[in-house]
């Protein structure tokens, strides 16, 4: 291959997917016009609402008891669901990238399970287990313990539709990634806790934060299995999202959407999060690329 070559296929690559101004311009126009319409709108509308009766009257919204209630509520779930889909999702996409053993593909297909379901199906699970009738119900009530419209029910049902986040997030990479740098490890001594520490997690500490903030966006926002399994008790097992239901049944439409603009507000963010993520990510990949053709030159 000549020289001259490498360099035709790349203009003759370029000039295949280059379009007309006219195409670029429609294409941006409705991808603009997209966001605008199902986004931007939405969210406009959200706050717009919220406020149209002052600022006196949103505070008023946000800070009445039961708002705290489901707000503190919320970022109860939110604070057990998260740790404990981390460690599980890691432990998870560790054995699944790095091992090979009897049930590996039944063990991806559970993780994926919440994605095949539907979260009131899964609160009804829940309620058919942990309920008054349930399987566990009699046990459960002779012992006074409370599952099922209580905080545990919360967390439980919070904890199951959230379970995939973290996990999908890096299955893929740790499968790419594969395991010779861990074997190379532990054949040069160290153990399986500082290989796991010094190799494994720096390796996917992005996809990891990534899977994180993901797992957060859902619990905060989870409405369909713990309206199931709340019960619906004001001031005890109301989440923000079962509270502005409440609200705006009750025709309360500004207290609604005032706390409603709390929700949007952790949504946007979280998609900062997100895109910080993703630009520190890409940053790091590219300096590890460049150190790799400096290392490449210098050879």
């Amino acid at each position: 291959m000549t020289p001259s070559e490498p360099v035709r296929g790349r203009a003759i690559a370029a000039q295949a997917v280059t379009e007309s101004r006219a195409v670029r311009f429609l294409l941006i126009g409705i991808a603009l016009s997209f966001l605008a319409l199902f986004l931007l709108l939405p969210l406009a509308i959200v706050f717009a609402t919220a406020l149209q009766k002052g600022w006196i009257a949103y505070w008023a919204a946000i800070s009445d008891p039961m708002a705290r209630s489901a707000i503190r509520l919320t970022l109860l779930a939110t604070a057990i669901a998260v740790p404990l889909n981390l460690v599980f999702g890691l432990a998870a996409a560790w054995a699944i990238g790095k091992f090979q053993f009897r049930g590996k593909q039944l063990l991806i297909t559970l993780i994926d399970l919440p994605f095949s379901i539907s979260p009131v199906v899964s609160g009804l699970i829940y309620m058919l287990v942990f309920g008054l009738q349930g399987w566990f119900g009699a046990w459960l009530e002779e012992h006074d313990i409370r599952i099922i419209f209580a905080v545990p029910g919360i967390v439980l049902a919070t904890i199951f539709v959230t379970v995939p986040f973290v996990a999908r997030e890096l299955i893929p990479l740790m499968q790419a990634q594969g395991a010779e740098e861990e074997e190379a490890a532990i054949t040069l001594g160290a153990s399986g806790w500082r290989t796991f520490w010094s190799i494994t997690l720096p390796n996917v500490k992005w996809a990891l934060l990534y899977g994180v903030i993901l797992c957060a966006a859902r619990a905060m926002g989870e409405f369909g299995a713990v309206s199931v399994v709340s019960g619906h008790i004001r001031g005890l097992t109301n989440t923000m999202t079962l509270h502005v239901e409440i609200l705006y049944n009750e025709y309360q439409s500004a207290a609604a959407f005032a706390v409603a603009s709390l929700l949007a507000l952790l949504a946007l963010v979280t998609l900062a999060a997100r895109g910080s993520v993703e630009w520190r990510a890409r940053q790091q990949l590219r300096a590890a690329l460049r150190r790799s053709e400096e290392e490449s030159h210098e050879h």
